[in-house]
């Protein structure tokens, strides 16, 4: 059984890719999530509806103790399952002027995103390796690229997964696994819902939010064997907002 993890799949951009893998490709699609049942099951009767199978599992991503028990849970319960696609997509955000900022709310977000990354990529890449196939994902944001006011914990983080994506692309190249990351702008979903939207498209030269669906594409396409001969990069998706 060949399987393709999605971490933060119940809602937004995950659940979005969890349906477009479901659609596009043949795998089994594991769909984590940390808090939302019911959106994690809303996801994967999506999943199924696309004539796939999927099943959920529960963990959040920055504990570490927590991913390697429940992947290797999973792993002894699937002997024979083979994860060929990881999408780090799992993040939170805790805006506020870095002036002002609790040292909660900075090693929450670094701890999600970033030890997320490598808890459930490190737990994978040896089996990959040894697979001599795979495709690594990772969600980052214009904000790990260019930098955003109010977010410099979002910032660094995301920063941090884009030089990560760019060391790890390649050690692992030799062996057939690719690793890339990908660069939303303003994306309509529950964790833009705040913003001004009327204020913040004049900045977006093509004047809209982006969809999930439209994230969920390119992921889906890296994810593919159509693109192995792209690794290493980080490709915005951002409507012209930093280009």
């Amino acid at each position: 059984m060949k399987c393709a993890l999605v971490t933060g799949g119940s809602r937004g951009i995950g659940s979005a890719i969890c349906r477009k893998l479901a659609a596009e490709s043949d795998y089994h699609i594991l769909i984590n999530y940390q808090s939302n049942a019911a959106a994690a099951e809303q996801t994967l009767a999506e999943v199924k509806s696309h004539g796939r199978t999927g099943e959920i599992i529960q963990f959040n991503v920055a504990d570490a103790a927590q991913v390697t028990a429940a992947l290797t849970a999973w792993q002894d319960a699937n002997p024979d399952a083979i994860v060929e696609v990881i999408v780090n997509n799992a993040g939170i955000t805790k805006d506020g002027l870095f002036m002002w900022m609790s040292a909660e709310d900075w090693s929450s977000v670094i701890n999600t995103s970033l030890n997320g990354f490598f808890n459930v990529t490190n737990f994978f890449i040896q089996k990959m390796l040894r697979n001599k196939y795979g495709r690594i994902v990772n969600m980052v944001s214009v904000s790990g690229v260019k930098g955003t006011a109010g977010q410099t914990n979002y910032s660094a983080a995301k920063g941090a997964v884009v030089a990560a994506t760019k060391a790890l692309a390649q050690e692992v190249a030799k062996r057939n696994i690719t690793v890339n990351a990908v660069a939303p702008g303003f994306i309509r979903t529950d964790m833009t819902g705040d913003l001004d939207e009327k204020e913040l498209i004049r900045l977006i030269p093509v004047n809209r939010f982006g969809e999930a669906e439209e994230v969920a594409d390119l992921v889906a396409f890296l994810a593919s064997r159509k693109a192995s001969y792209i690794t290493g990069e980080v490709i915005n998706i951002n409507g012209g907002i930093y280009s």
